[in-house]
């Protein structure tokens, strides 16, 4: 029930050194930081020179890859390709795409296990506790030939491994020698070990192991731990790695993830069925939105992804099912910004015998309840742009109510004439007067709901930062919806407003047939006059209203913006793990 809006994404420039693409200003600083390396290179290398000859050292454990600081992304690919090659041959003692390994704890729980306080103290080992974990390679040091150290991490937790000849089991997990199997392992790879816990002298909890197995080598190189992984364009377009690099990208998917269950499991504990509608339609309904268009070869003809599963929805509530959900995937042909992107998910509910009365207090109890849930309080601190740019949201029930109407009048200084009139022209002169005055920009076509949506956007949502609802929106906007009890010309319908962000849209829904078909037509006018985002009239809905429809309240809410403002981002691409991208220029 939200549009999308049109953003610039910033010119990159490649990298040559790393092959990513970054803006400008970061390109200059990596450039910058890499002439004063090269220099305190050069200073190292001369001091060495003007030293006497020291004797051989011993064999590298880190043979094959000498310095992947001085190699390109490419050369580094090349080189580890061949490593790997070599690996597969049948005389190798080292299979580096072994079918399975056996993990008896994950990292997370070993840590939860043996890093609580008094269960190992500093020089603490459990010998004769064995233990299997697996993960990836973050960073390897060597102390020596006979002493590696390595931190792995896995399922958002990090641990040390430390590797010594002497705890070396001589019949490896895949009968490799010590040299062999452990100069095999770079940065990135994903390995699994066997060994028993122990805390370091120094204190620090960590895997002694006794066998190592290459699980999945790492081709690539991964981002230098000393920039990190920071590009935002790069970020997107390449999750994976960004999952990988970068923990708080983790933890915000994770609380995703606990916003969808607690959204169902609100909904299924209220006694609502959960449905499935379907996604490609014969022609578009539910909302104010340009669809995507598809065709079916056996059908010959074109069909529309959805924009809403509202028609759908109301249907079943017509069939007896009296309290109904989807939670899925929406598809709106528009612009994409910091709020739209061209698919998002939502969840449509709808209750019969509920009006929007009921409806409201069914939305403060589902976002308090979950603020209480996900942030310990219904009063937090949102971060959009990080630490230094706090705002606190107070979620506290009965949110704030704000009527559309009179509330323009007195922010404009004006009367609205009659909302009731049959003379749709004189208000929509009106409304563009107004739009005018105060330089409210409206392209084309000027209508009635779209310069209302404007003045709403400019004087109303500008000020809802805690949880608001704007109510009472004039008939015009709302074709979907039942008209107001008690006020003239306006519907009984309300959006929540977060952070300037739409949140929630709910209506009483209309369930008279000769209304809904008026409505209807008024729309099918707007969508001549140019409109591509009005509604059509849609013949099989009006016939199921014909049938009889309950009183029914319903509402859409958005998932995708309400998971930025439990995780802490004002981007829509933060909260979606491969959100809409432009092409990239070759």
């Amino acid at each position: 029930m939200t549009d999308f809006k049109s953003g610039e994404a910033e010119k990159l420039h490649l990298d040559e050194l790393t092959g990513e693409k970054v803006s400008k200003s970061e390109l200059k600083r990596r450039l910058k930081q890499r002439q004063k390396e090269q220099k305190k290179a050069k200073s190292a290398q001369e001091s060495a020179a003007s030293q006497s000859t020291k004797a051989p050292a011993a064999k590298s454990i880190t043979n094959g890859i000498q310095d992947e600081e001085e190699l390109t992304p490419n050369q580094y690919f090349e080189i580890r390709s061949k490593q790997v090659e070599a690996l597969k041959k049948p005389e190798s003692v080292i299979n580096p795409y072994p079918y399975k390994f056996n993990v008896t704890i994950s990292i997370p729980e070993f840590v939860q296990t043996y890093g609580e306080d008094g269960v190992l103290n500093s020089g603490d080992k459990l010998q004769n506790r064995v233990v299997s974990v697996a993960g990836r390679v973050v960073s390897k040091r060597s102390s020596g030939a006979k002493l590696q150290f390595y931190d792995i991490t896995a399922d958002g937790a990090r641990v040390q491994l430390m590797a010594s000849l002497q705890d070396h089991d001589t019949k490896d997990s895949d009968n490799s020698p010590y040299i062999d199997v452990h100069s095999a392992i770079k940065r990135g790879d994903i390995i699994g070990v066997t060994g028993y816990p122990a805390k370091t002298k120094l204190g620090e909890l960590s895997v002694f192991v006794r066998k190592t197995q290459l699980l999945s080598p790492c081709l690539r190189m991964l981002p230098r731990e000393r920039y990190g992984f920071k590009d935002q364009e790069a970020r997107y377009r390449q999750r994976y790695l960004d999952l990988m690099i970068n923990s708080e990208v983790r933890q915000r998917f994770v609380t995703r993830s606990r916003v969808v269950s607690y959204v169902r499991r609100f909904f299924e504990e209220l006694g609502f069925l959960e449905v499935e509608t379907p996604i490609m339609n014969q022609i578009t309904g539910g909302a104010a939105a340009k669809p995507f268009v598809t065709h079916h070869n056996d059908l010959k003809r074109d069909l529309y992804l959805r924009i809403a599963t509202e028609l759908y929805l109301k249907q079943l509530i017509v069939g007896g099912l009296d309290r109904v959900f989807e939670m899925g995937r929406l598809f709106r042909n528009e612009s994409i910004d910091l709020t739209h992107n061209p698919e998002f998910t939502s969840i449509e509910a709808y209750m019969a015998y509920a009006d929007l009365s009921d409806i409201m207090d069914l939305v403060e109890q589902l976002f308090s309840g979950m603020a209480k849930c996900l942030k310990g309080s219904y009063k937090f601190m949102y971060y959009p742009e990080g630490p230094e740019s706090g705002v606190e949201l107070d979620f506290t029930p009965p949110f704030r109510r704000v009527h559309i109407i009179p509330t323009l009048e007195k922010r404009l200084g004006v009367k609205f004439p009659s909302l009731d009139s049959d003379s749709h022209e004189e208000l929509r002169e009106f409304l563009d007067d107004l739009c005018l005055k105060h330089n409210v920009e409206c392209g084309a076509p000027r209508t009635l709901s779209r310069l209302m949506d404007k003045l709403v956007s400019n004087f109303l949502e500008v000020d809802c930062i805690s949880p608001t609802f704007l109510l009472d929106h004039p008939q015009f906007m709302s074709p979907l919806t039942k008209k107001h009890r008690s006020i003239a010309g306006v519907v009984e319908r309300f959006e929540l407003f977060i952070c300037q962000k739409e949140v929630v849209n709910a209506y009483t829904e209309l369930n008279d047939p000769v209304d809904q078909r008026q409505r209807f037509e008024e729309q099918a006018k707007d969508k001549e006059a140019g409109d591509d985002e009005a509604q059509v009239i849609d013949e099989e809905f009006c016939t199921a209203l014909e049938y009889g429809m309950p009183p029914t309240g319903g509402l859409g809410l958005g998932i995708d913006r309400l998971c930025m403002i439990m995780s802490d981002t004002n981007s829509i691409k933060e909260v979606l793990l491969f959100p809409a991208m432009k092409p990239v220029e070759q």
